[in-house]
């Protein structure tokens, strides 16, 4: 049979790194293995719910390319099913009623000093129940947990787990406003979505025991669960916002592309078991195993994001990638021509790690700097700089054919004239030119502004500095 898996955000937020992560391994899982991938909003807490969150999930899902297979199901819609499941547990004797107060329950544990709960309604008589009901008096309902034995489940991920019922206390399925726990939307949703493989975080883990017992007493087929290892920042503690780690929607007005991003999270706790680290989608899906997953948390790595990003812009088409910076900013390059701005980008992008930094890089290819950096000026422009860069320029006034190599010989043979050192000669022309002394090849910068633009822009530095 063909897996049928889900990826369930709660719309209390915009999607993060690790739930991109999860969609991201139960995306992979279904591709690899022909299967279908669903989407459950898990809408349920209505404080703090909103549509607008549900809407940035969807766009950055589709941002990312992680296309899901039907229409997406909300559990806000489905409150009958829950009610009929919590019923059928009841009917069968699953589950019970329980009218213990929270000051019964606070002085229980302050007495025993345990959390759990004791099961002082699991056994009452239906009289004493219907009596309670009748007085009008609050309830939960709580899953009758086995007195006895223990429920184990195969971890695609962790292996065999086991957990004796002693552990597992009568917990509660249906709050005392008749509202439905995680545990149990869970078990309805996923049952009647013809879930096969639940692929989640490894904080799942505890409930999972729970869901089982729950499936068990519905008569439904118990799934197959995964649960992927954790991501941490580089101080070994859960990422947060503190470790660089921001929502896919800021990755992606940062000007990161969907294909680095997924290509750097299929990398957090799995490997591919090949050396190769820069991977398409398509080859991630050819690959990905869960068996390859680690049991050890993921460390979330920056510095190897702008890495991988970087090496697959670099591999980029110039016409794709300008397509792409005219989304973010759709005046980028107007004031000179497609196939100059097509030159800019073959000359920077191998340099840059998203499509916001490669549009930083580029200003000078279209503005001539008016203002240069104190630090870079008080190193680069000593006493005689103005005198060498003024010789530089009586060169370049008398040169007709303006191209890279001609450029670079002329200069070259001047440096070797005057017995001047490549740095005090190259490096303060790159600053008058440029404004800055980080950049591609100075000759091959000058041969793309041109002739005009290179002696009007030494000028100004000449003057200015």
């Amino acid at each position: 049979m063909n897996p049928r898996v889900r990826f369930a955000p709660s719309p209390t937020g915009q999607l993060h790194i690790g739930g991109a992560r999860t969609a991201l391994f139960n995306y992979l899982f279904t591709h690899h293995n022909q299967g279908q991938f669903l989407i459950r909003i898990e809408d349920t807490d209505l404080e703090r719910s909103k549509q607008e969150f549900t809407n940035q999930i969807c766009e950055s899902m589709k941002w990312l390319g992680l296309t899901w297979d039907e229409d997406i199901v909300f559990q806000s819609e489905r409150t009958s099913q829950y009610r009929i499941a919590i019923e059928s547990l009841l009917d069968c004797g699953d589950a019970y009623r329980c009218f213990a107060t929270k000051d019964e329950l606070d002085k229980i544990r302050k007495e025993t000093k345990s959390f759990s709960y004791p099961g002082i309604w699991r056994k009452r008589s239906d009289i004493e129940i219907q009596s309670e009901i009748e007085k009008g008096n609050p309830f939960t309902i709580r899953l009758k947990t086995p007195e006895s034995g223990e429920t184990s489940f195969d971890d695609l991920i962790y292996g065999t787990i086991k957990v004796e019922h002693l552990e597992i206390d009568d917990f509660i399925i249906a709050r005392s406003d008749g509202s439905p726990v995680y545990n149990l939307t869970n078990v309805v949703d996923d049952n009647d979505m013809g879930i096969t493989h639940v692929i989640r975080g490894e904080d799942h883990i505890s409930n999972t025991p729970k869901q089982i017992l729950m499936y068990k007493a519905l008569g439904w087929d118990v799934p197959t669960f995964a649960h992927l290892p954790m991501i941490l920042g580089q101080d070994k503690k859960r990422l947060s916002k503190r470790h660089g780690a921001t929502g896919v929607q800021s990755y992606r007005d940062d000007g990161f592309q969907p294909e680095a991003l997924l290509n750097y999270l299929s990398l957090l706790g799995w490997n591919p078991g090949t050396e190769e680290e820069v991977m398409s989608l398509h080859e991630i899906i050819e690959k990905f195993e869960l068996s390859k997953v680690h049991k050890k948390s993921a460390v979330f790595d920056e510095k190897k994001l702008n890495w991988i990003s970087g090496q697959h812009l670099a591999m980029q088409s110039n016409n794709t990638i300008i397509s792409d910076i005219k989304l973010i900013n759709d005046t980028w390059g107007n004031s000179e021509s497609h196939e100059y701005c097509l030159n800019v980008i073959d000359l920077i992008k191998s340099r840059s790690k998203s499509l916001v930094e490669l549009m930083e890089q580029s200003n000078y290819y279209f503005n001539d700097p008016n203002e240069f950096d104190e630090k870079s000026v008080r190193k680069i422009w000593k006493d005689g700089t103005k005198d060498i860069v003024e010789s530089v320029r009586l060169i370049l006034e008398t040169i007709d054919n303006w191209e890279n190599k001609f450029l670079e010989e002329k200069l070259k043979s001047f440096m070797e004239e005057r017995e001047l050192g490549f740095g005090k000669v190259m490096k303060p022309v790159r600053l008058a030119i440029c404004g800055t002394v980080n950049g591609p090849s100075l000759f091959a910068i000058m041969d793309l502004v041109g002739k005009d633009v290179c002696l009007r822009r030494i000028n100004y530095a000449i003057d200015t500095l």
